[in-house]
């Protein structure tokens, strides 16, 4: 059941611009699902405490990820996640 998920999961340490891993993958190379995973994921590692550091306000993370957008990121899937996490913030 969970098989689907798989691909997306594997290649969400992908980046836009190739420079990620397993594959080396670029652009819409990525699966859709992987994309949305890692911007989602990063996002909660940057806002979440961990052993080594605090957690970064919701502001800076969103500032992150914008300026990782076109590099990291599928800026339209970053565009769509900063405007999802602004509305809720109004």
């Amino acid at each position: 059941e969970t098989a689907i998920l798989s691909k997306g999961i594997l290649h969400h340490h992908e980046r836009w611009d190739g420079k990620g891993y397993p594959s080396g993958l670029k652009g819409l190379q990525i699966p859709i699902d992987s994309r949305i995973i890692a911007v989602a994921d990063a996002y909660d590692a940057m806002t979440s405490d961990k052993i080594y550091r605090s957690a970064m306000t919701k502001d800076t993370a969103i500032e992150e990820i914008r300026n990782n957008s076109g590099t990291q990121f599928d800026p339209d899937i970053t565009e769509v996640f900063i405007n999802i996490c602004l509305a809720e913030a109004d």
